[in-house]
């Protein structure tokens, strides 16, 4: 039986590496195989600007993959935690009853939620600043290259 606490908290903590995709859908689903690529594409973006320093370009790319990813799976947590528990047995209990206990909210349940609404509003918000600072920079030292 799949417990929607579990879930959620593995979407929050483990997500980008795809644990609560295996949590649910066992080894063979793809998407759970997908998602270490744009956490470790994250944090070559992370090591590039330690050593290249924050002027290169690939970094800006590849950063946000991995603030993209967390918020994402955090989105996921969300979703999870947030599900009624007829709908969650439904779907990932089905040899239960609607009211089996595995779907059921509890405090742990709650707290996951609000941890990853805060924490993931924040890296989606600081992923889109850091995103949109670089290419605005690019874009102005574009333009003083042209003006002169």
């Amino acid at each position: 039986m799949k417990n929607k606490t579990i879930a959620a908290w593995l979407a929050f903590l483990g997500g980008p590496l795809g644990l609560h995709r295996f949590y649910l859908y066992g080894f063979s689903d793809l998407l759970g195989w997908l998602l270490p690529v744009p956490t470790a594409l994250g944090v070559y973006g992370i090591e590039r600007v330690q050593q290249l320093g924050q002027d290169d370009q690939l970094s800006w790319v590849l950063i946000p993959l991995l603030g993209f990813t967390i918020a994402g799976c955090a989105l996921c947590a969300i979703v999870y935690g947030l599900m009624s528990p007829e709908k969650w047995n439904t779907r990932f209990n089905r040899a239960a009853a609607a009211d089996a206990p595995p779907g059921r909210t509890h405090w742990f349940t709650v707290f996951a939620v609000a941890v990853s609404l805060l924490v993931g509003t924040a890296v989606l918000m600081a992923s889109i600043a850091f995103s949109l600072q670089h290419y605005y920079e690019y874009q102005i030292e574009e333009a003083r290259k042209i003006s002169q």
